[in-house]
C-alpha cells in the first residue's frame, strides 16, 4: 500500500486542471452559465475509481456532483470536501495565453480556474483516484462535493444542495475546500502558509435614492443623484472600527511571535506596520467593510431622474452584522433606503482543533521551512451555505508557490495560473492531511 500519493497521482492533477480549465464555465450572474459538461467530467473521474457520484440540479445544465468515500470507522464524523466548477468571465484579448485553453507552458498550466478553484478540484479527483488503486480508506467519511454557482449567489450550488439534500451530507461536522495553505512569500525570506479558520460575512447592498423628478435646468432640492451621491460618499469615507475575533487575534499573535514583536493588540494598526508585507493577510480583516462598486442613475443629461440606484460591497466579521447594520442606517440617512441584494453569514472555526492541527502538519511535512499561520477570509465561499448543515469550514488548497508569484492577484485576474510543482505539492500535501485526519 502506497504511504503517499503516486506518480500517476502527480500526472493527473496536472491534466485534470488542464482539461477543466479547458471546458468553459463562465458564471456571469443571472443564471448565465453552465457547469453540466465540467460536472459530468469530474463524475466520471470518480467513477473509474469505484466512487459512485450523484448528479444533482435545481436549474437545468447547473450541475452539482456528490459523492461519498465511506471510511473504516463508522463512529468517527465525516468530513466535506467540495471545490467549485464555476469561473468568472474573462477576457481573451486582456491574456496572454486564451483564458480557455489549459495550455501548458514552462511548468506553468494557465487559463481561468488554475486558481480558483479548478487547480483544487483536480487535487480532489487525483488523490481519490491514488487511493482507489492503492486499496486507500480514510477513517472518517469523506463526503465530496463539486458546487455551480460560487461565483454568484450559489443558489444553484452549495445552496440547493444545503436546502434540498441535506441527507447526502450526513455525519458531516467539518469541511475543508478554497482558500489556504499557499505560499506567501514576505520579502524577508520567510514562508508563510495561512490556512483559513474563518470567512467575513457577505452583505452586498442596493440603495435607493428617490426624489423629485424635473428638468435639468430648474431649481431642484429633492434630487436623488445628490441624495445618493452624498450617502455613497459617506459610505466609502467612513472609517470603521476595530473588530478582532479570535481568528483573528490568533493571525495576529502568531505573526508577531514570527517576526520576534511584542504582540500588542491594544494598537493594532501599529502592529500591523511592524509586520510588513505580512500585514496583508490580516489588514482586511480587522475590521468591517464597505465599498461603493456600481451606480446607475438618469436616462437623459437635461433630466433629473426621480430615482437613483447604486450597489456597495460589504463585508462584516463574525459578531459584526448589528454594528454593520446600524451603521448602514446612519451614513445612508433619511433620504436613502438600503437592502440587501445578497446576504451570507460569517464564520469562524476553532485554530486549536485537531483537524487544524493536522492540516500545519500536513503542510508542514511538504514544506518544513514554512510557517503555518491561522488566518481569516476577507471574502467568503461555499462554506457558507454549508454551514447551515452544521458543517465548520477550513479554507486548505496547498500549493507550495515561487517567490514573485502573487497568488491574490491570480483570484478573478489577467492571466491566471498556477505551477506544475504547486499542484503536485497539492497533492501530496492534501493526501496526507486526508490520510491522517
Amino acid at each position: 500500500m502506497a504511504e503517499q500519493a503516486d506518480r500517476r497521482a502527480l500526472e493527473e492533477v496536472v491534466t485534470f486542471t488542464s482539461d477543466l480549465i479547458r471546458i468553459d464555465t463562465t458564471n456571469r450572474g443571472g443564471g448565465d452559465c453552465q457547469e453540466r459538461p465540467a460536472a459530468e467530467y469530474a463524475a466520471a473521474r470518480l467513477a473509474e475509481a469505484g466512487i459512485e457520484p450523484a448528479l444533482l440540479e435545481r436549474t437545468k445544465g447547473r450541475t452539482n456532483v456528490v459523492a461519498r468515500v465511506e471510511g473504516t470507522d463508522p463512529s468517527a464524523d465525516a468530513l466535506l470536501l467540495h471545490g467549485h466548477l464555476d469561473v468568472v468571465p474573462a477576457e481573451a484579448a486582456d491574456w496572454s495565453v486564451h483564458p480557455f485553453s489549459g495550455e501548458i507552458r514552462d511548468g506553468v498550466v494557465w487559463g481561468r480556474g488554475a486558481v480558483d478553484m479548478k487547480n483544487m478540484d483536480a487535487m480532489i479527483l487525483a488523490v481519490l483516484r491514488s487511493w482507489a488503486r492503492h486499496g486507500v480508506r480514510p477513517r472518517r467519511d469523506i463526503v465530496v462535493a463539486f458546487t455551480a454557482d460560487e461565483e454568484a449567489s450559489a443558489e444553484d450550488g452549495s445552496g440547493f444542495l444545503a436546502d434540498e439534500h441535506a441527507a447526502l451530507f450526513e455525519g458531516c461536522t467539518e469541511g475543508v475546500s478554497e482558500s489556504g495553505a499557499f505560499t506567501f512569500h514576505d520579502g524577508a525570506g520567510r514562508q508563510i502558509y495561512p490556512v483559513s479558520a474563518g470567512e467575513r460575512g457577505t452583505a452586498w447592498l442596493r440603495l435607493t435614492a428617490r426624489g423629485r423628478a424635473g428638468h435639468g435646468s430648474k431649481v431642484n432640492k429633492d434630487n436623488a443623484v445628490t441624495r445618493l451621491a452624498a450617502a455613497i460618499t459617506r459610505i466609502g469615507e467612513h472609517e470603521w472600527p476595530l473588530r478582532l475575533t479570535p481568528t483573528v487575534r490568533a493571525a495576529l499573535t502568531e505573526l508577531a511571535a514570527l517576526y520576534g514583536i511584542e504582540p500588542d493588540l491594544t494598537d493594532v494598526d501599529r502592529l500591523l506596520d511592524k509586520l510588513g508585507p505580512a500585514a496583508r493577510l490580516v489588514e482586511s480583516t480587522v475590521r468591517n467593510s464597505a465599498n461603493p462598486t456600481m451606480l446607475d442613475a438618469g436616462y437623459k443629461i437635461n433630466v433629473i431622474p426621480g430615482e437613483a440606484v447604486a450597489h456597495v460591497d460589504g463585508r462584516y466579521l463574525p459578531g459584526g452584522e448589528d454594528e454593520f447594520r446600524d451603521t448602514l442606517d446612519l451614513l445612508t440617512g433619511p433620504d436613502v433606503d438600503w437592502e440587501f441584494h445578497h446576504h451570507e453569514v460569517a464564520l469562524q472555526a476553532p485554530v486549536d482543533s485537531v483537524t487544524f492541527a493536522r492540516m500545519r502538519a500536513a503542510v508542514e511535512e511538504f514544506a518544513p521551512e514554512g510557517h503555518v499561520v491561522p488566518y481569516c477570509m476577507s471574502g467568503g465561499t461555499d462554506a457558507k451555505q454549508f454551514s447551515r448543515l452544521g458543517i465548520t469550514g477550513y479554507g486548505f488548497t496547498p500549493l507550495k508557490l515561487p517567490e514573485g508569484y502573487d497568488y491574490n492577484a491570480m483570484f478573478h485576474g489577467v492571466d491566471e495560473r498556477v505551477p506544475v510543482e504547486a499542484l503536485h505539492f497539492g497533492v501530496r500535501v492534501l493526501d496526507r492531511f486526508l490520510r491522517t485526519v
